[in-house]
């Protein structure tokens, strides 16, 4: 039956090869975009699962670099039971890179507080150094800095060479790689450095990098801190955020997706709302991923809707397909079915056909989205990062099978209906 229903598709390439196309583009289009979120929620899992501390920022705040609180909360945060060390931080935009705008990718100075962050036990930026070495105590003060990778090869820059940052030039003394878009954008430099360069109030950071000690659960230390800042005043960073881009279309959609993890706690009119009580949000990394989980999922409607499109156009090229190849065949169909051939024989053949078009078309399909993937990953790897998961091509796969058996059903019904003479007539 297989034999025949192959023979039987290639008695008629031009139109199985459309079908084909169809259902193969369809089903590429589905695992290239279905990639983009499944590479957004491995890259946010593999980032936060680097950082086991907690990070606090201004509430509504959706990055740290909107984020304004005072310094002197560093001295209480470390009073508080379960907390190890506490590492203040600032963060700017960096405009300029040796004479060239940076839009896209964007890059941001961190600046960290040298001394504290020496005590970290796990630092995502010191563990992940591959040449040089990290800042210590002889940089404070000073023009150095740590980049990634990323950021040497895009300025043909190494260990001890100069890289002129926003007019300033730095002498780099290190190199990272941690191999995630979210993190290879960073240029590390001392804090009390990068306040003077931006002209930053000294008396303000704009995040808390806070290591737990292990004798505290994190969910508790997390309500401790906010209980202890609770009904406190900063001034509000404004909605800032939602109007700058960063021309980097992956980076200004993670910008989207924080800005919508923490809207909500400052209406529109900027006047308190009950959650503005707490001026503080205190998240570990297990949160942020849940919240970035919670968006995957609208996100992922989102995709399916654009999927459904294309799907729909496949089956419709299907049905087309082997409508017409029953049309073309009525004669034939009556004589098999004069000599013996069942109504469930009839509906077997035609069900044969589509569900060889249905899984050529997936395995096609679903080698060009993974290709594609791969290569959109090589050709801008500091700007996108997608994620075609074994899983998702099964899916393709199973759901193209599925598709391909779906089309032929109705055609298959026609035929099956007709008696042997009044297909002979017909034909």
């Amino acid at each position: 039956m297989w034999r025949f229903a192959i023979q039987n598709l290639v008695s008629r390439p031009l139109r199985s090869l459309l079908a084909l196309a169809g259902l193969s583009v369809a089903i590429a289009g589905m695992v290239g975009l279905f990639s983009v979120a499944e590479g957004i929620d491995r890259m946010v899992t593999d980032t936060f699962s680097r950082i086991p501390g907690l990070a606090m920022m201004q509430a509504g705040a959706p990055l740290p670099l909107f984020s304004r609180m005072p310094a002197a909360w560093a001295e209480e945060i470390e009073q508080v039971e379960g907390v190890r060390v506490v590492n203040p931080e600032v963060w700017s935009r960096v405009n300029v890179i040796e004479g060239k705008r940076v839009i896209a990718p964007p890059r941001f100075l961190f600046g960290t507080n040298i001394t504290t962050r020496q005590k970290l036990e796990t630092d995502v930026y010191r563990d992940a150094m591959v040449d040089g070495r990290f800042l210590d105590g002889t940089d404070r003060n000073q023009l150095h800095a740590v980049i990634s990778r990323q950021i040497a090869e895009d300025n043909d820059v190494g260990v001890d060479d100069k890289l002129s940052i926003n007019g300033d030039d730095f002498r780099i003394v290190g190199i990272y790689h941690c191999g995630q878009l979210m993190l290879d954008v960073s240029i590390i430099v001392d804090i009390d450095l990068l306040r003077r360069q931006i002209r930053f109030d000294r008396d303000s950071v704009c995040a808390y990098y806070i290591e737990p000690d292990g004798t505290v659960e994190n969910d508790v230390l997390v309500k401790q801190i906010r209980e202890l800042f609770k009904g406190r005043e900063i001034q509000s960073t404004g909605n800032i955020a939602g109007a700058i881009a960063t021309g980097n279309p992956l980076i200004d959609l993670l910008l989207a997706i924080q800005n919508w993890l923490a809207g909500g706690t400052r209406s529109s009119t900027g006047i308190a709302t009950d959650a503005e009580a707490e001026p503080v949000e205190v998240r570990t990394a297990n949160d942020w991923a849940e919240r970035f989980n919670e968006f995957s999922t609208d996100l992922n409607l989102f995709l399916g809707v654009m999927t459904g499109i294309g799907v729909v156009i496949a089956v419709l090229s299907i049905i087309n397909t082997m409508l017409m190849s029953v049309t073309e065949r009525i004669i034939e169909f009556g004589i098999l079915k004069a000599n013996g051939w069942g109504r469930r024989d009839v509906v077997m053949l035609i069900t044969c056909e589509s569900a060889v078009l249905g899984v050529t078309g997936g395995v096609i399909g679903c080698l060009m989205g993974w290709l594609g993937t791969d290569i959109i990953n090589g050709t801008w790897p500091d700007r996108l990062q997608l994620y075609a998961s074994p899983s998702l091509l099964a899916f393709s796969l199973i759901f193209s099978t599925t598709l391909g058996i779906a089309g032929g059903l109705y055609p298959a019904t026609w035929a099956m209906r007709l008696s042997p003479m009044e297909a002979i007539r017909r034909g």
